[in-house]
């Protein structure tokens, strides 16, 4: 066990970096991590219904992507949105921000915005006139490491096929290789975590647990309640359906329906208490998700298999494979 960020790094060559995804979502390859066995093997996702058994229930995050990027009319500011608090009121994280303080003004497709407030973190709460058209004025907001803007192709490809509730920054990345035929072979249920921007926020602090970890909304209905008291094993599909998991469980087991916010950080050391199996991508370095993974399977045990998909040229981050830790 190790509380030192430093232990959380490792060192990727930028050609691994997947800035765009695969042909089909299901092709992406899949390292099998087997926790206790302390081994793995290399599969394609496709076989992810291979390591299912009897009583399993897969839990999936349905948010949706919205057009979160807007720039100015004039070009010069960029904004990212990060939740609505009203039909027309955004907490906003804003680029260049010393040109919007209080009182500060700014055009987006010939609607003028606001700030009112800027919060303790630097973000910024901006008013507009109407409610904005993102269909019409945003752009998905593809990760920072892809360095490039969301194309036509994006609109699907960054999107599960399964994404419904609105309202997230980021995609829930391990959805992304799921096809319908293959969900429709598997037992399966829902969960909404809408996801922030600081998913990518990485840890700056020497040590694991003086980071301040960001906070995000969830929904979990009464049917997905019901098909977790019933379920043998529950795999939970990526970091944000386990943190969604792990919060509730915290507060009652077995969990009920609900909906609320969490800020959970986990990190090793740390009981698991309803997550059994865990399907995610590979995560940047000394980032909270990679600790999520760790305490998950033991930070030894993924550092060493994260050296090993580099070494196999796995494809990493938002587009890229995935690993299956059981």
């Amino acid at each position: 066990m190790s509380l030192l960020t430093a232990d959380y790094d490792y060192p990727l060559p930028e050609s691994l970096i997947a800035s765009y995804p695969p042909e089909h979502r299901d092709e992406a390859r899949m390292l099998v991590l087997f926790r206790r066995e302390g081994r793995w093997e290399h599969r394609r996702f496709r076989d992810f219904p291979d390591y299912l058994q009897p009583g399993d229930l897969a839990v999936l995050n349905d948010t949706r992507v919205i057009r979160a990027r807007l720039f100015s009319d004039d070009r010069r500011i960029e904004l990212l949105l990060l939740e609505q608090l009203g039909p027309a009121l955004w907490r906003c994280l804003v680029k260049p921000g010393r040109k919007m303080r209080v009182g500060a003004s700014v055009v987006i497709g010939g609607v003028c915005g606001t700030v009112r407030e800027v919060f303790e973190d630097g973000d910024r709460l901006l008013e507009f006139e109407v409610p904005l058209d993102l269909a019409r004025v945003g752009q998905l907001p593809l990760p920072p490491y892809m360095e490039r803007q969301a194309q036509v192709a994006d609109q699907e490809r960054y999107q599960t096929v399964y994404a419904r509730e609105e309202g997230s920054v980021a995609a829930p990345t391990a959805g992304l290789h799921f096809t319908k035929e293959l969900l429709g072979r598997i037992p399966h249920a829902f969960l909404t975590l809408h996801v922030g921007a600081g998913t990518f926020r990485p840890v700056q602090v020497e040590t694991v647990t003086e980071h301040p970890m960001h906070t995000e909304r969830y929904e979990l209905s009464v049917q997905t309640a019901e098909a977790l008291g019933r379920a043998k094993r529950v795999v939970a599909i990526g970091t944000t359906t386990t943190r969604v998991l792990e919060s509730m469980a915290r507060e009652c087991l077995p969990i009920k329906s609900g909906a609320g916010r969490t800020n959970i950080f986990i990190h090793p050391p740390y009981e698991f208490r309803v997550v059994d199996a865990l399907l995610t991508n590979f995560h940047l370095p000394k980032s909270t998700l990679l600790m999520l993974v760790s305490a998950f399977a033991g930070r030894e045990l993924v550092m060493e298999a994260y050296l090993e998909a580099i070494r196999e040229g796995y494809r990493f981050y938002s587009y890229g494979d995935c690993m299956l830790i059981v």
